[in-house]
């Protein structure tokens, strides 16, 4: 799931500081389970939102919406009726959603109230880790299912580097080094010949140092 965070309401003070009618938009996937987005959050930013203006004897009026998802037309379209009653939204989904939003509103300024961090699992309540970089290439199936890319610091493909200390990483040590999770798991399963392999340097062409990425899939489209 992607994974964010909110935005501080100084800043998004100083953001939407030439707009006195605003629409502030959650999304109901991602944003909403790693707390960042939902409509709890939505209200909760509405709320300091409105205080921190009217401190500033600057009062603003704020509709709240949440959808489903920001990321697809199909759920943006709802917000028609209430963004042409307003002067600018704030979006709390992420960076996709943001945009998606604009595209569809080309008319009306559209700002990001989350700082979209990284595509990431749930280890226990209220803490998630980063576990998939997008990099459009993936080699899940050679490494037991866990990404030396994104999981080592050096994003080494053909072993450790030799500065773990007690499998932990040299350059976080609260970070478990990725190569030891690697042959541990590939022990576990019986596929630790997959090591004698020798891995070429990745091809980066599917990631994003090419610009925007598109998938498309033609055997699904409708035409």
């Amino acid at each position: 799931m992607i994974v964010a965070s909110p935005k501080s309401i100084t800043e998004l003070k100083k953001i939407i500081a030439d707009h006195k009618k605003v629409l502030f938009v959650g999304c109901g996937t991602c944003v909403t389970v790693c707390l960042a987005g939902g409509e709890r959050e939505v209200g909760i930013a509405s709320y300091a939102m409105r205080m921190a203006r009217k401190l500033d004897r600057s009062p603003i009026e704020i509709r709240q919406v949440t959808i489903e998802r920001q990321c697809e037309n199909e759920f943006i379209k709802d917000l028609a009726g209430p963004a042409a009653e307003v002067e600018a939204i704030v979006s709390f989904g992420c960076g996709a959603g943001v945009q998606a939003i604009a595209e569809r509103f080309p008319a009306i300024p559209v700002y990001a109230g989350l700082n979209t961090q990284f595509l990431g699992v749930l280890e226990e309540q209220a803490i998630w880790t980063e576990k998939c970089l997008g990099c459009g290439d993936c080699m899940l199936a050679q490494f037991g299912g866990i990404c030396p890319v994104t999981r080592c610091a050096k994003r080494l493909l053909n072993g450790p580097c030799g500065g773990s200390l007690e499998s932990r990483c040299e350059v976080d040590s609260d970070r478990p080094c990725a190569w030891q999770l690697i042959y541990s798991r590939l022990k576990s399963i019986g596929q630790l010949d997959r090591l004698e392999e020798i891995i070429p340097p990745k091809d980066w062409s599917h990631a994003w140092y090419c610009g925007a990425r598109k998938v498309v899939r033609k055997e699904h489209q409708v035409k």
